[in-house]
């Protein structure tokens, strides 16, 4: 059975509670906080919009940032608000509470095609806890439910899951009909050369997706910090590279598993101190005592580029290296840009995670690669082919 959408909704007239992933960037430069990054935003324009044509009420709500549980004024939804309205040319209503009487009277008296977002949802500890009585309440103010928040979609919460039990019907808003569209097409039928980049600080957070991808993927092509675990496993020296101790063994194992398919750098960018200023340089193979690795070496992007160019299907979560520091960014930059090209070659490129996002965005390649994952945590969740709570939850047609 297939998973309800949108499209299956007679939204005209209906309280739509659409759950959408705002949880943004802010800046508060000159007393005044505004929206840093919209990317996420934007993302959610076109479910926001379909209600918005079909006469429903758009309902909107999010989470933003940590704020235990409590109201934080600093992690207010109000000026993603603001900045929706111009967005959408307004009117964008804004509720203090996320539930209660006054949300209720401002759902009550929203007309038709007209837009109220929430406060943040995270300002009830029913959120995180997956409160039934908070799903309830939320579920009060919803004929129908939405869900286009992928980024959250692999936590159980009240806005995620809880809410669904309490609708009469839950679907899926077209961003994440788009995310699971493309990442079922990695994990069900990718056309090969299937490679995969990963990076980023931790052996820990890729563990899943390794295991499950052995056996699909031709390469898998490793940088950042979680390189060093792997090279320290195997015997070789890293220096005062950052290693996750506890995860050596699991890292051995994982890089036998793999025969062959999983790629280590050849060479590294290390410095003598965590810092753009450290003198830095680049070194073959091991990492000599009192240096550190902080990004791939020259012979290695190379290796990696032509494994990449010659791909059909690309997947890369995770930067390969300290990309914020200049000295750093090269190895990560390098293959945002091949990345592209292989793009414009007829591969399917996808890249997620925050930081590999914000590298891709940086380099100026977003709208070249094929899709740019939403959600970091949820892309890496569904590629270890584990069940995400927020779409399992969702009505079955």
């Amino acid at each position: 059975m297939a998973t309800l959408s949108i499209d299956d909704l007679d939204l005209r007239g209906r309280r739509v509670l659409c759950r959408v992933d705002f949880n943004v960037p802010l800046d508060s430069d000159d007393g005044a906080t505004t929206v840093a990054d919209d990317t996420r935003i934007r993302a959610a324009l076109p479910t926001i919009r379909k209600i918005i044509a079909d006469g429903g009420k758009a309902i909107l709500m999010s989470h933003l940032g940590r704020p235990k549980g409590e109201p934080d004024p600093t992690l207010s939804l109000r000026p993603v608000a603001d900045y929706l309205d111009d967005l959408l040319d307004g009117p964008v209503h804004f509720c203090e509470d996320t539930v209660g009487d006054r949300a209720r009277t401002m759902v009550h008296n929203l007309p038709e095609g007209g837009v109220l977002l929430l406060e943040n949802t995270r300002f009830n500890p029913g959120e995180k806890a997956n409160d039934d009585a908070f799903a309830r309440q939320l579920a009060e103010l919803a004929d129908v439910y939405v869900n286009d928040a992928f980024g959250t979609a692999h936590r159980a919460h009240a806005s995620t899951e809880g809410v669904t039990h309490h609708v009469p019907r839950a679907a899926m808003g077209y961003l994440v009909a788009k995310e699971i569209e493309v990442l079922s097409k990695v994990l069900d039928a990718p056309d090969a050369p299937f490679v995969t980049v990963l990076g980023g600080a931790k052996v820990s957070d890729k563990i899943g997706v390794i295991e499950n991808l052995i056996g699909t993927v031709d390469h898998i092509l490793v940088g950042g910090a979680m390189s060093y675990t792997f090279m320290k496993a195997l015997g070789q020296q890293t220096g005062s590279s950052r290693v996750e101790e506890d995860k050596l063994d699991q890292a051995k194992s994982l890089y036998e598993q793999a025969e062959g398919t999983l790629q280590l750098p050849v060479d590294h960018v290390v410095a003598t101190a965590f810092s753009a200023d450290a003198p830095h340089r680049v070194t073959q193979g091991e990492i000599p005592e009192g240096e550190m690795g902080l990004d791939i070496g020259p012979a290695t992007v190379e290796a990696y580029r032509e494994k990449l160019l010659g791909a059909k299907t690309i997947v890369w979560n995770g930067p390969m290296g300290v990309f914020e520091m200049e000295p750093f960014a090269k190895g990560t930059f390098a293959i945002a840009e091949t990345l592209a090209e292989a793009t414009d070659a007829g591969a399917l490129t996808i890249v997620g995670g925050g930081d590999s996002v914000a590298a891709i965005t940086q380099a100026g390649y977003a709208e070249t690669v094929s899709h740019v994952s939403t959600g970091g945590g949820a892309m890496l969740t569904f590629l270890e082919g584990e069940t995400l709570p927020g779409i399992a939850a969702l009505s079955q047609k």
